[in-house]
């Protein structure tokens, strides 16, 4: 299969729900967004998101208003949050770009209509039972990129195949998604025989903090984990890897056009559209 083909099948991997007889129901007045990241690191992303509501005929600010709960990398406020907005009656919540986010919205409520965007397999996560039978009341988006962590270490070896050391930077904050990375990567890293360092990073000053010890460690490339923290830093990071010349990859696309040596992943414009629809 094709590098492009497996992107779009990847970025296409939904949970079915039927919110279209929902819709016809009820009259959709609020969504309550919820969001680990940072509005300002958000707004490309905010574009697709709305571009697919449009496409089933809702508008912000004429038919749909959006209730927006920004966590802004604190992920510890995010149950509040999401208890908020089902204290507001929000008609839907969207979790939007992290597994915290979902996770937390999961929490506040059973009865709420929930979507959620996350990067990792919801069914391994508890988010729901199965992708084609998620049952309850959520559905969603994965672009499993945390899965593919594999396939960037392959790709960093491909381009660098005297490499020996790697490091992986990884947000213990979200531990889910941190020790599936970890596993995966410390498997690959074992089939190619490469030795690999964890960094762990919660904030941006941590994120400086990472890079520092990449010389100690001595590794001859890093490997960036798909974290909303990760993501909403991704030129902080870009500008990292070249003042410590440090090939390094990426998920998110923001990371190449900041200067970043390479990503792989899948297209968020398309993954925010679909959760949109």
């Amino acid at each position: 299969m094709r590098r492009r083909d497996f992107i779009k099948l990847i970025a296409g991997s939904a949970a079915v729900w039927p919110f279209a007889a929902y819709a016809q129901k009820a009259a959709l007045s609020v969504i309550g967004l919820l969001s680990a990241e940072w509005p300002d690191a958000f707004e490309d992303r905010l574009k697709s998101f709305r571009a697919g509501l449009r496409e089933v005929g809702y508008v912000e600010g004429q038919n749909v208003r959006i209730e927006y709960r920004w966590g802004e990398g604190q992920i510890d406020r995010l149950p509040a949050l999401a208890a908020e907005l089902v204290r507001n009656q929000a008609n839907v919540i969207v979790a939007l770009g992290s597994t915290p986010a979902a996770l937390a919205a999961k929490a506040a409520t059973s009865t709420i209509p929930t979507v959620f965007y996350v990067g990792t397999d919801p069914v391994k996560i508890g988010l729901v039972p199965s992708l084609s039978r998620p049952g309850g009341n959520l559905t969603g988006v994965t672009t499993l990129n945390v899965q593919t962590a594999a396939k960037r270490l392959e790709l960093v070896h491909e381009l660098l195949p005297k490499a020996t050391v790697v490091a992986a930077l990884v947000n213990p904050a979200n531990p889910l998604v941190a020790e599936a990375s970890e596993r995966d990567v410390l498997a690959a890293t074992r089939t190619l025989g490469l030795d690999l360092h964890i960094l762990r990073a919660r904030t941006e000053r941590e994120i400086d903090e990472a890079f520092g010890t990449l010389g100690r460690v001595r590794a001859d490339a890093l490997l960036i984990d798909p974290d909303a923290l990760f993501i909403s830093h991704s030129k902080q990071l870009a500008a990292l890897a070249t003042r410590y010349t440090t090939p390094a990859i990426h998920s998110a696309r923001d990371f190449a056009v900041a200067g970043g040596l390479m990503s792989y992943g899948n297209s968020p414009a398309e993954s925010y559209r679909q959760a949109g629809v």
